[in-house]
């Protein structure tokens, strides 16, 4: 969640190492290697799913020997060395479960293209295994899940290996206006793996890190607002922010029910592709997947095409633009090459009604927060002591010295303070996002000038991190589709320095393919992915 999408700032446009500023006066990246050995790679750098399967198959790898080789670079990248610090805890039964996976592949039980692929998830999904999920607060530190979230039953249907979990910005960025992405008291700060010293945005910034390092295959986040786009573009990935519905929520540590999604985060547009299509399916626990019958499909791959922004109709969200002069440079790169590639620009194609979004969407993410939050501890087990979210910020006060040391919890606050879903406050709030954000907004965009997509700057690149006075997030797009419930795909769009920066392929609801098709096109005509260099 990035909570200054709709802050004051927001409305704007649109073993853990802790320290109290890292570098905030080098503010001109270095060309220093990181790494002890700076010959250090790993036979997996850059690796497919496709490439992966490929070695299963051929015997030159097994699923364990895969998944052992991801671990040796966690501790050499993650936990020393750079010291990345992106997982928050492995998964004790994971070289088992890649055992198993070579043992069904011999009996000829192979369950897709996902069988025997490691793969990371964030600290906010449940798994009834060893694992807490505690979406990195202390508070959660020792709560076991008795029921694995549906898109981890999901991952175990298609045969993948869960790695671990990953780090997190603490309740998904929501408990202070003035954190630092990607820090939580339980995992401490998160660090980018192209400048260590920068950012790795939030709320997915494990994921994000973990992804673009080469610590995993790929990996899932989720979104609130900007948490699964803001961290794959500063890290150089491919993000996905699905049509609200498209995958289950059921088994996730809640913010808001209008607007939270998991989705994937991978190197590859063709990787993002196939998580999205495995782990769809209707949820009797989560309805809200009840919506996608007939608008999903177990194979997105299907639609990739290196041509498919020929004769596209594509809008340029201008007002999106103007937040930094170099962002801005780079994107009028990305409008050059759309339309060499065929697509048809319209230029500007502003989604208005921003500003009028991001003040309705902040009163409708506190009076859920506070109520979903609620019925999650519900189910947490008793004996953690978390029943509510008054008991989350009496813990917090309690253990202030890990928990508050660098900001608070004047989010958490002000959440508690809300009454129930039936106020008149938070029925109007919730009324006027969706027409802001939807019938004056996406809609009527895509409408006015018969588009096919449109297009705007992720965000910018990624600041330095900075415990002590927070994030210093200069502007970005994801607050229309995060509020509209509708689909976003960034993908890499080139780097300012040697810090990446990417471009949002937003469209209606259940437009996926669609996205898919242009951001693939864009993203085999471009390659800007590069591997970090883990730079200080």
């Amino acid at each position: 969640m990035k909570r200054r999408n709709f802050l004051a700032t927001s409305v704007l446009a649109s073993a853990a190492v802790t320290v109290p500023l890292i570098n905030s006066c080098n503010t001109k990246p270095s060309q220093k290697e990181a790494i002890p050995d700076p010959s250090f790679t790993s036979p997996l750098d850059e690796a497919t799913i496709t490439q992966l399967q490929e070695w299963m198959q051929t015997g030159k790898y097994s699923a364990e020997d895969i998944l052992k080789i991801y671990l040796e670079r966690i501790q050499q990248i993650d936990k020393s060395g750079p010291s990345l610090n992106s997982i928050i805890e492995l998964n004790p039964d994971a070289i088992a479960i890649a055992r198993q996976r070579d043992k069904e592949r011999k009996e000829g039980k192979v369950k897709g293209p996902l069988h025997g692929i490691p793969i990371v998830i964030k600290d906010n999904i449940d798994t009834a295994d060893r694992m807490a999920t505690s979406a990195g607060s202390l508070a959660l530190a020792k709560s076991i899940a008795t029921k694995d979230a549906f898109i981890v039953s999901r991952l175990g249907e298609a045969g993948a290996v869960i790695l671990g979990k990953t780090n997190l910005s603490e309740w998904a960025n929501f408990r202070s206006n003035r954190s630092s992405s990607g820090w939580s008291g339980r995992g401490g700060q998160t660090r980018n793996p192209y400048i260590i010293t920068r950012n790795p945005c939030g709320s997915s910034s494990g994921t994000g890190v973990a992804v673009s390092a080469n610590l995993c295959a790929l990996g899932i986040g989720t979104e609130t607002d900007g948490s699964v786009v803001c961290p794959s573009s500063v890290n150089g990935l491919v993000g996905i922010k699905p049509t609200l519905g498209l995958w289950s929520r059921s088994g996730i540590i809640p913010i808001a029910h209008s607007q939270d999604t998991a989705g994937p985060m991978a190197r590859t547009v063709t990787d993002a592709a196939i998580l999205l299509g495995a782990l769809i399916g209707e949820d009797v626990a989560d309805t809200i997947t009840l919506d996608a019958k007939g608008k999903t499909f177990a194979d997105y791959t299907q639609f990739l095409d290196k041509v498919g922004l020929k004769g596209a109709r594509i809008g340029i969200a201008r007002n999106f633009f103007g937040f930094h002069e170099r962002v801005d440079a780079l994107m009028e790169e990305v409008i050059k090459k759309l339309k060499t590639l065929g697509a048809e620009v319209i230029d500007p194609a502003n989604i208005e009604f921003t500003k009028e979004c991001g003040e309705a969407e902040y009163q409708v993410l506190l009076y859920e927060f506070k109520a979903d939050l609620n019925k999650y501890l519900a189910g947490v087990a008793p004996e953690i002591g978390m029943r509510t979210m008054e008991d989350i910020i009496k813990f917090n006060l309690d253990h202030s010295n890990e928990e508050l040391r660098y900001f608070g919890q004047e989010i958490m606050l002000e959440a508690n303070k809300k009454g129930p879903l039936t106020d008149k406050d938070y029925l109007k709030a919730l009324s006027d996002l969706r027409k802001y954000s939807r019938e004056l907004g996406i809609d009527a965009t895509l409408k006015k000038h018969s588009l096919d997509a449109i297009i705007a700057p992720t965000g910018g690149p990624a600041w330095v991190t900075d415990l002590i006075n927070g994030d210093r997030y200069l502007g970005g797009s994801s607050t229309p589709a995060a509020c509209a419930g509708y689909p976003a795909i960034t993908v890499p769009s080139g780097f300012i320095e040697d810090l990446p920066v990417g471009v949002s392929f937003v469209g209606k609801a259940w437009s996926e393919p669609q996205l898919l098709k242009y951001a693939y096109a864009f993203e085999q005509a471009t390659k800007f992915r590069k591997s970090p260099k883990f730079l200080f």
